[in-house]
């Protein structure tokens, strides 16, 4: 019923930029809080940004001053813009959302994309 699409992953060298886009789709009345997510390999999922529906925002103290999340409330889409990206940002990233759906007596529920694989590696 509802997905979240997500785009904007792949290979960048150290120092190197890259922005992600998560756009959600379905029956969406509308979104609470959004967030980006990361799982490095053999670590456990982090969280590494999120913001609410007010734009107000968090950020892990490893990405603070690099990263940028963002989101368009029109659009049901959130972003990240990652600068200066270092070979330990490498992981696979996860948006994820708090719907509000279009269905009566559905209550919100947190939704997850399927993960796009980010490689900072020269």
């Amino acid at each position: 019923q509802v997905q979240l699409v997500e785009s904007g992953g792949g290979l960048v060298q150290p120092g190197g930029s890259l922005r992600l886009s998560c756009a959600g789709s379905g029956s969406i009345r509308s979104i609470n809080d959004m967030g980006w997510h990361r799982q490095a390999p053999g670590k456990e999922r982090e969280l590494v940004a999120t913001i609410t529906r007010g734009s107000s925002t968090y950020y892990a103290d490893s990405v603070k001053g690099r990263f940028t999340i963002s989101r368009d409330n029109a659009k049901n889409t959130v972003y990240l813009e990652m600068n200066s990206l270092q070979p330990e940002d490498t992981a696979v990233y996860y948006c994820n959302a708090d719907v509000v759906s279009l269905r009566i007596g559905i209550p919100v529920k947190s939704y997850w994309g399927q993960g796009t694989q980010v490689t900072v590696s020269s």
